[in-house]
């Protein structure tokens, strides 16, 4: 049975409702008003449709099942992926492709839309084949589980380290399996991806149970194989990634000229990202606002230590649509529910936020999503630009006579590309953000001289 007909058996459509989002669609009449912010852009249905009123929770018509109380969001389409890195003492070079090339993985995800909609993306991290961890437990840890907390996967790549040597991929594709909460929407890209270079048959819980185990929960499993492909072959990878209908590729997890690759926009965008934090509004009590805030600047810092290329990556992908902080920023927030201010204690509220009267308090978030949608707009000008330049620099990697080893990212793009397609995801650039118009904004009239728009500025020359 094919995969995607096997997940539609398997999944049931579960509505991911939070007391306070329904509370806001079922007021939508009510609040209508005050919907300052726009919600994403979705794809037009094919049919002219009436107008109807913005719904409160930040959703348009395209997007919400409209009842006689009011409106209901619909499921973002999911996409669940575990990476299972080896992180025994060979694989310095796979850890090191995994930290440098995480955005710009992530960045490919994010352009898979579905009936218009940008996905909800989530990862989680195993570590396998590490002796610095509990024998008992087979030398695996789950590092994060499934979350959309980009910078919390970042932080826990970069507190990976290497030792030892004993590495049972059919016990940490087994233990992805079982600890990992997977969705279950119907058509939902699920995956795993393993890296490592040594055997597939090491260790008490059999491949071939593991994998055949995943894809009967409706769970591909990829392999990559770091080194040889004969040396993959007979250890099983592709056999492992066959029985899972994944793919098996091979990759030289020391190559780092494809992985650093700098074009002219990298050095706007990372000040584009610095304009950018400006924008977040952490808020929950004092302990939790900062380590929100400190982790987003520490994880900056943790990209461009390892070159422009990886800190514009991450700029790109801070812009996108599944960099979402709805349960962290504020901005973010009262886009998903625009009274989300009034549920929350003034201890909870980002210092500028709380110094102001009540009244002033969402046209201050106003105006801070007003300035978020700008950097957006410029940012992904700027990363099509990048994009273009980077194309031809592969191109000319590819044709020279000691052209590089494909990488990790390189690994984990090509396997998802096809598999996204068939689970109905689509390769399309999100739209930026409309910006949010203030309330006695002054409309433009007739006499009032347009201004043409400005080309992107290509940093750098």
């Amino acid at each position: 049975m094919p995969r995607l007909a096997r997940n539609a058996r398997l999944g049931q459509t579960v509505l991911r409702l939070s007391t306070r989002r329904l509370t806001a669609c079922l007021a939508a009449p009510a609040l209508a008003a005050s919907a300052w912010i726009a919600g994403p852009a979705f794809a037009q249905a094919d049919a002219p449709q009436p107008p109807q009123a913005a719904c409160a929770c930040g959703a348009d018509a395209q997007n919400v099942a409209r009842g006689p109380h009011g409106c209901f969001p619909q499921e973002q389409p999911a996409i669940d992926v575990a990476l299972l890195l080896d992180t025994s003492n060979s694989m310095d070079g796979l850890i090191h492709q995994a930290k440098a090339q995480l955005w710009g993985v992530v960045g490919e995800f994010a352009k898979a839309h579905k009936h218009g909609q940008a996905p909800r993306l989530r990862v989680a991290l195993f570590e396998y084949g590490n002796n610095s961890l509990p024998a008992s437990e087979g030398y695996i840890r789950q590092v994060t589980p499934l979350t959309s907390d980009l910078d919390a996967l970042s932080e826990a790549l970069f507190s990976l380290t290497t030792n030892g040597g004993d590495e049972y991929c059919g016990q940490v594709i087994d233990q992805a399996l079982t600890r990992l909460d997977w969705s279950n929407q119907p058509g939902a890209y699920k995956a795993i991806f393993i890296a490592g270079n040594e055997p597939f048959t090491q260790g008490s819980v059999d491949y071939r149970d593991a994998c055949n185990r995943a894809i009967q929960t409706g769970v591909v499993v990829n392999t990559i194989h770091c080194g040889a492909s004969q040396a993959g072959a007979t250890g099983m990878w592709g056999h492992a990634a066959q029985l899972a209908e994944g793919r098996s590729l091979n990759i030289n997890q020391d190559e780092t000229r494809t992985v650093h690759l700098e074009t002219p926009h990298d050095h706007k965008l990372i000040q584009l990202n610095a304009e950018l934090n400006k924008t977040y509004l952490f808020f929950g009590d004092v302990e939790a606002r900062d380590r929100f805030e400190r982790n987003q600047v520490a994880q900056d810092a943790n990209a461009e230590g390892l070159g422009l290329a990886v800190a514009a990556q991450r700029t790109a992908t801070k812009a996108s649509a599944v960099y979402r902080q709805a349960g962290r920023d504020l901005v973010d927030a009262m886009a998903a529910n625009p009274e989300v201010l009034a549920s929350l204690e003034d201890e909870a509220l980002p210092a500028p936020v709380a110094a102001l009267p009540a009244e002033e308090r969402v046209v201050y978030v106003q105006s801070m999503a007003t300035q978020r949608a700008d950097l957006q707009r410029q940012i992904a000008e700027l990363t099509q630009l990048r994009d273009g330049f980077l194309v031809e620099a592969r191109r000319e990697l590819a044709e020279s006579p000691d052209a590089p080893g494909a990488t990790l990212g390189e690994a984990l793009i090509s396997s998802a590309q096809a598999q996204l397609a068939e689970a109905g995801f689509a390769p399309e650039t999100p739209q930026a953000p409309e910006t949010p118009q203030a309330p006695d904004a002054p409309k433009e009239t007739s006499d009032t001289p347009s201004t043409p728009n400005k080309p992107a500025t290509q940093a750098g020359g």
